[in-house]
């Protein structure tokens, strides 16, 4: 009881610190599109859209940056990123690039299945547990065995359609889960099983009244887990001729039977989602709106979303740009990759020293 009442104090100073005082907030590597962004015990990683490769060092704040101006690597146009303690991987147009730490030396892997478009890199994630690195290709999904050191191609396709084995966003659940999102739908991967076994993948599109049964299609932009539910971010991608194909929205999956759908008509900024994170009781939500005359995606900033209560909160600071293309938390501050840069916004401090980020029911 002592423990929930100090946890509770604790949930109502970081929503003060979110909303009521003025955030502590840095910005860095402005003018530069950051396509993706993660961390590892040395510093963050940015993949960028142009400008290649940056790394943050936790230890003097100082940023390093691979790219082709620099002359020690080969390609300036990334579209994602993961490290662990000896390698980092960049999702590029033309390839897989990985950077061997203790040598500072990058190398490059091509895929032959699926041609030029098989080798656009749109999700990368490491599996500590297995020891593996999940690639989500445009056409096909691939892993990397660490031990092994080979690649395996694995396709997705379900009843003919391509778009199933398109990959888009990855996450690894725990020791037993992987979850695949398309433009068509999600794939739920069992690794108990050879993920060549009929029965070790599942698939969800909105079809069975999945998703609710909305819309004509949904595309997988983020998948966001917790313990009891999955938070799934959707593409919105509609026209006038046909304006319910992909509706987008942001889904909540009890792993059971339940969806539950929060969208504008419940105070989002907008329907598309760019990416999610998670700090403690607060879902982060980056939107867009997509024009169905245009056929542009504008972003519409940032949301907090408290995941028991549903309540919405927009965050509104002219330091954040409206367009995030991708977050990250690494237990101290919310790093989040811009269109114009990384944004720091620290939200760890002495009153949360301890037990930040949990919640109630995970203790």
């Amino acid at each position: 009881m002592v423990v929930k009442k100090l946890l509770s104090i604790l949930i109502l100073i970081v929503s003060y610190n979110l909303y009521a005082q003025e955030p502590d907030i840095d910005i860095f590597l402005r003018g530069t599109n950051v396509s993706g962004i993660t961390g590892d015990r040395t510093g963050i990683w940015a993949a960028t859209n142009g400008n290649g490769i940056f790394h943050f060092s936790y230890s003097d704040e100082e940023w390093n940056n691979y790219s082709t101006a620099e002359g020690n690597i080969q390609h300036d146009f990334f579209y994602c990123i993961a490290a662990n303690d000896d390698l980092v991987w960049a999702g590029s147009t033309d390839g897989l690039f990985m950077l061997n730490k203790k040598r500072d030396r990058w190398s490059k892997r091509k895929f032959g299945k699926g041609g030029q478009l098989g080798n656009w890199i749109r999700s990368v994630e490491w599996d500590s547990v297995s020891n593996v690195l999940w690639i989500g290709r445009f056409k096909y999904l691939s892993v990397y065995d660490l031990k092994k050191r080979r690649f395996f191609d694995i396709d997705l396709t379900i009843g003919g359609d391509a778009k199933t084995n398109t990959i888009k966003s990855i996450a690894v659940d725990g020791d037993s889960l992987v979850w695949f999102g398309t433009e068509a739908g999600i794939h739920k991967y069992d690794k108990s099983l050879e993920i060549s076994d009929n029965s070790a993948i599942s698939f969800f599109d909105n079809r069975l009244n999945y998703f609710n049964g909305e819309g004509e299609t949904v595309s997988i932009s983020s998948i966001m887990l917790e313990q009891n539910y999955i938070w799934i971010g959707l593409d919105e991608f509609i026209t006038e001729s046909r304006p319910d194909y992909n509706v987008g929205g942001l889904y909540r999956f009890d792993r059971r039977n339940e969806w539950i759908k929060l969208d504008y008509s419940d105070g989002l900024s907008a329907n598309g989602i760019f990416c999610t994170s998670r700090t403690g009781d607060y879902i982060w939500a980056a939107q867009y709106q997509f024009g169905s005359r245009t056929k542009e995606m504008f972003g519409r900033g940032l949301a907090v979303i408290n995941r028991n209560t549903f309540e919405i909160k927009s965050i509104t600071d002219d330091r954040i740009p409206s367009t995030i293309n991708s977050m990250y938390f690494d237990g101290y501050s919310m790093w989040l990759g811009s269109d114009n840069g990384v944004v720091r916004i620290k939200i760890y401090n002495k009153f949360t020293e301890w037990n930040f980020g949990k919640s109630d029911e995970e203790d």
